[in-house]
């Protein structure tokens, strides 16, 4: 058994059906990992990502100390607003992904990935040293809801007590939701307009219950951990240990945005330059499959006879209606379309597509 978030009792109440994942009893589906998928295409659809964890960043020096952290820029970040950014390790490798918000001129929210908790916060008291900064876990304070969909923002206007078509992407308000504090940010992982929304844990179950009863009639349905990865395969996000991961570094895998040489030195810089300058191999690209049989992650991924890459990711696409996924290939001398994906003794061609995939089904 893992650990348990604030709203484990709500979920059971609710009849999810619960897996270990990261450590965390969550639930992997109510009524359906289809269902619950299209809800959130369509209509709305609400999430429980309690399991995240958040650790706070404060003083005088703290937007240097993240700055040195993280690939992408926080300098000059205004109050208010996020960044999303890898953690990488001297060879380039990626020790995380995550989300800062500026809370103050001298202080920061971080959201970090549920398996990487304990790995990230010793990564940081391990760095802290010549920075005016304190590091502090707040993990176990909150609970966070991801309310996502086209219908988002319309069920949430009426409970909370700030205009949300100002609230822009990446940006993030602190307001009040049927009278419970909370912080509530434009961001989220499905590649819908949606929110995550940040309270004290001991009111998750309260705010859960005020936004089910609620979006009834916008036609919401409570999604888990099944939808929430085929939302984000469908849009192309990366998850840690698969598209980014120890062996695959933020350019391999598909996010050099995130990555900002331009900036003061951070952690990982020369060899991501390095890498950047010789030649980015292996390389994640995303693909779609014909017919059912979905090429899960390990999958072998062939070119002229010869293995040149792997499956990181794998599943069937609601929306399209056939498999997708993602690979990493090394590219020498490899036509991308010459690839196929061996699935015991079936060779499928690997269509390789531009991200996000799901809207291949409105270009066709």
């Amino acid at each position: 058994m893992g650990a348990k978030t604030p709203l484990y009792d709500f979920h059971t109440a609710q009849g999810c059906r619960i897996v270990e994942f990261g450590g965390w009893d969550m639930p992997v589906s109510y009524t359906g990992i289809i269902e619950e998928h299209m809800a959130v295409r369509t209509a709305v659809g609400l999430f429980d990502v309690s399991h995240m964890g958040e650790f706070v960043v404060t003083g005088v020096e703290a937007e240097a100390f993240l700055d040195n952290l993280l690939t992408n820029r926080i300098a000059g970040l205004s109050v208010g607003k996020a960044v999303y950014s890898p953690m990488c390790a001297p060879d380039g490798g990626v020790v995380d992904d995550l989300i800062v918000y500026r809370t103050g001129e001298s202080s920061f929210l971080v959201c970090v990935n549920a398996s990487n908790i304990d790995k990230d916060f010793a990564w940081f008291e391990a760095h802290v040293q010549g920075f005016a900064v304190v590091v502090e876990n707040h993990s176990a304070e909150y609970a966070l809801l991801a309310l996502q969909g086209p219908r988002a923002e319309d069920l949430l206007a009426s409970w909370v007590s700030v205009e949300l078509p100002a609230l822009k992407r990446f940006h993030h308000v602190e307001a009040t939701l049927d009278e419970i504090p909370v912080r509530i940010c434009r961001t989220g992982y499905t590649g819908e307009d949606g929110f995550e929304i940040y309270c004290n844990a001991q009111d998750g179950v309260r705010l859960a219950t005020t936004l089910l009863e609620a979006g009834r009639a916008c036609g919401l349905k409570l999604c888990g951990l099944g939808a929430r990865d085929s939302l984000r395969m469908e849009a192309g996000y990366p998850l840690y240990g698969h598209e980014i991961s120890d062996e695959l570094n933020p350019l391999q895998g598909g996010i050099g945005w995130t990555v900002k040489f331009e900036k003061a030195a951070f952690i990982g810089k020369d060899a991501l330059a390095a890498c950047q300058q010789t030649g980015v191999n292996p390389r994640v690209v995303h693909f779609t499959l014909e017919g059912r049989r979905i090429a899960r992650e390990g999958s072998k991924v062939f070119a002229n006879g010869k293995e040149v890459g792997s499956v990181v990711s794998g599943t069937m696409s609601p929306v399209l209606g056939r498999p997708i996924g993602a690979a990493a290939i090394h590219f020498e001398d490899v036509d991308t379309s010459e690839l196929y994906v061996d699935l015991r003794g079936h060779q499928l061609v690997l269509n390789v597509c531009r991200p996000p995939l799901h809207k291949l089904a409105h270009s066709t």
